[in-house]
């Protein structure tokens, strides 16, 4: 018996959790002075409200070590292994914090995603589908690190208003960016996060253009999965976004999932990715 555990950070859906028997280890959302818990007692669109209508200062903070030994003691008595995935250890300190706590017991398995959002979230499902299939915890593991490098995630950010409050680039470069229309795609390339091509136009237009930049004329992809991933995007959007991947490419899941409170506060509302695997060669 294998149990599969994820940082909150991963922004899979409450029936992927329920389906698979995920459980997630929250991070914490800083209010101005107050702490929350990403998921438990705060949501995206509080975020939203705190910053665009109170004009509240909103971060986010680490999961520390006796909080991840608390979220992992439990299930050491109820499993044989537990296999826990972080948000990537070059965007929080969470990793560090969960291999700590692990070295207090002896069945549990840390993995740096070297991602996150459903780049990550791709690796919980696939670790969650292998322990149904029985394997053996150390050759899920092996199988997790082995698809790691597999995963593409990226995002488009209509606005850079909430990258401008959290440091993440200058005044002078977000009212660029509005003044021009620039839509900057974001990439996790090698376990960390880069700018990569800049779209200009309505954000409807700049998606167009990014999926299609994504899919088209690829025969590396895996159709298995493809994670249509945003914080609080219109619905006739995403819907929009879902018939171009399907114009582009036949996926066996397309899989639609709110960014949880981590991308909300760094990205705003505006803000959506498709994630998906490369075929392992």
């Amino acid at each position: 018996m294998i149990k599969i555990t994820a940082d909150s950070t991963c922004d899979l859906s409450p029936e992927l959790l329920e389906k698979y028997d995920i459980s997630l280890a929250p991070l914490h959302v800083l209010i101005d002075e107050d702490d929350y818990l990403d998921g438990v007692n705060i949501t995206p669109k509080d975020i939203f409200h705190y910053v665009s209508v109170e004009n509240k200062t909103c971060s986010t903070a680490a999961i520390n070590t006796y909080e991840y030994e608390q979220f992992f003691e439990p299930f050491t008595k109820q499993y044989d292994a537990i296999i826990h995935l972080n948000i990537g250890s070059a965007f929080s300190s969470c990793h560090q914090n969960a291999r700590l706590a692990a070295q207090n017991f002896d069945n549990i398995i840390v993995i740096d995603s070297k991602n996150l959002s459903t780049g990550s979230g791709l690796l919980v499902v696939e670790a969650a589908e292998l322990a149904r299939k029985g394997c053996a915890a150390k050759e899920i593991e092996a199988r997790i690190l082995a698809s790691i490098p597999e995963v593409e995630a990226s995002f488009v950010i209509d606005k850079m208003d909430y990258l401008k409050r959290g440091g993440r680039c200058s005044s002078l470069e977000a009212f660029g960016a509005t003044l021009l229309k620039i839509k900057p795609s974001i990439e996790v390339a090698n376990g960390k996060m880069e700018v990569g091509k800049k779209y200009r136009g309505q954000f409807a237009t700049s998606l167009e253009k990014y999926v299609k930049d994504r899919l088209q004329n690829r025969t590396d992809i895996d159709q298995s999965r493809i994670f249509i991933t945003h914080p609080d995007c219109p619905e006739e959007l995403v819907e929009q976004v879902k018939s171009m991947i399907q114009r582009e490419m036949q996926f066996d899941e397309i899989l639609v999932t709110n960014a949880g409170c981590t991308v909300s506060t760094h990205c705003g509302p505006s803000t959506l990715g498709i994630l998906f695997k490369r075929k392992i060669t």
